[in-house]
């Protein structure tokens, strides 16, 4: 079973390796991260600048997989840190992006378009995090299904058109497009809202929806009926699965996942929502977290998850899947940042 890394928070279980291989260590993560493939000694030599002979850095490198950080993956290629070596390499090595201030104000002005409905706000927050990272973008919340509506308002948006806001009890919202079979003017929504609030205020989100294709006071009247049945049909389009994903051509591109047989079971993993969604909310509430190599799912055992366990009353995450060779560094600055604007938002 994977477990979330946290930098700076080191296990017991990690080695205490000296400045030298630390160096050669570290230098090495970086080389693969950046090339996908296995590094040898003499290119680590090249690349990376340490001043060691050759033969000391293939020592350095020999330790280093006695301790189970590095692998080969063949008797005489090089070498790729393994999923335990790069869970060390999160805690022990690893040191957060910042992000520009520029970046930062930009992740909150494209947030707040979205305020008013928490689905189209973690839709945004995926696709955010996939455009920014080139990973897979990831969002969810529990589901809204039980939470209790305590206001209900209808604006017109044309003739045949009309947005029905509900405002749920902990302050986050779900906004529903009327496709109406007939126009209906201003001062007949506000009518039909007056109905619709007798009917539907103060009763959870499950029997709201039951009452609109089912209550008898609601189906009699023509224009209540009409803007019922518009708003059942809306329901019934909306996305059954609260896992939101953005970014799945960063997924191709990647040399990992190139080939079909490796990324088709990932992304039926990711459309399945499990177990994704469990591991996203199985962290500490408003801090980001690494897992490296998820072991839950076969198809999920070459990719990392950095994710963002949202505080609050709206129970959630966001993060983004990659492979385990992502640039931490700046996936974490990123899926913080995204998550603690989401989370302030959902709390406003």
């Amino acid at each position: 079973m994977s477990h979330p890394a946290f930098p700076g928070v080191v296990s017991r279980e990690d080695p205490d390796l000296s400045a030298r291989l630390r160096r050669v260590f570290a230098a090495l993560v970086e080389i693969h991260g950046d090339t996908a493939r296995p590094v040898s000694s003499e290119s680590l030599a090249q690349a990376a600048g340490i001043p060691l002979s050759a033969a000391s850095i293939r020592n350095a490198l020999a330790e280093l997989e006695s301790m189970g950080l590095l692998e080969r993956m063949h008797s005489s290629g090089g070498r790729v840190p393994t999923a335990r070596g790069h869970e060390f390499f999160v805690r022990a090595l690893l040191t957060p992006a910042i992000l520009p201030a520029s970046l930062q104000a930009e992740v909150a002005r494209i947030l707040e378009r979205s305020t008013r409905d928490v689905e189209h706000l973690l839709d945004e927050a995926s696709h955010l995090l996939s455009s920014l990272t080139r990973q897979l973008g990831l969002a969810l919340a529990s589901s809204l299904e039980h939470e209790t509506l305590r206001r209900l308002d209808l604006e017109s948006l044309d003739q045949r058109r009309a947005l029905m806001v509900l405002d749920l009890e902990g302050g986050a919202a779900q906004t529903l497009v009327l496709e109406l079979t007939s126009p209906l003017d201003r001062d007949q929504l506000h009518e039909v809202a007056q109905v619709l609030r007798e009917r539907l205020v103060n009763h959870p989100l499950t029997e709201v929806r039951e009452r609109l294709a089912q209550d008898p006071e609601l189906i009699r009247r023509s224009a209540v009926r009409l803007v019922a049945l518009a708003a059942a049909e809306s329901w019934s389009r909306r996305v059954l699965t609260p896992l939101f994903s953005a970014g799945a051509m960063h997924m191709a591109e990647q040399p990992e996942f190139a080939s079909a047989g490796r990324l088709g079971p990932i992304l039926r993993a990711v459309e399945s929502g499990s177990p994704l969604d469990r591991l996203m909310v199985s962290s500490v509430e408003g801090h980001v977290s690494v897992r490296v190599g998820l072991d839950e799912d076969e198809a999920l055992t070459g990719c990392s998850l950095v994710s963002y366990s949202l505080p609050g009353l709206v129970r959630g995450a966001v993060g983004v899947l990659g492979p385990r060779r992502m640039d931490y560094s700046y996936a974490l600055a990123v899926v913080d940042a995204v998550g603690s604007r989401v989370a302030e938002l959902l709390q406003s």
